[in-house]
């Protein structure tokens, strides 16, 4: 089954300031890409679990906050930032 990985403002917003930033700007956007790859793919055995829906997941150099809806069969990325 595909999910629809939808990135909500304010993660498109923290990403592009990201890359803009970034000196890595083609390690970024590969790891955006597989991030959204992951989670079209299976979105429920990507990362780990927080409170409520909330999942997490870490692609170094970057990790996001997302949160499933199982029903719809959608993902939205609620939050991206850099990690080490």
């Amino acid at each position: 089954m595909k999910w629809t990985v939808l990135w909500k403002p304010d993660a498109e917003s923290d990403l592009a300031a990201l890359w803009v930033d970034a000196d890595d700007k083609a390690d970024l956007t590969a790891t955006s890409n597989r991030i959204d790859v992951l989670l079209r793919k299976d979105p429920l055995k990507t990362g780990e679990s927080r409170a409520d829906d909330d999942r997490i997941h870490f692609e170094p150099p970057l990790a996001v906050l997302f949160t499933v809806d199982a029903q719809d069969c959608k993902v939205f990325v609620e939050r991206v930032w850099r990690v080490s």
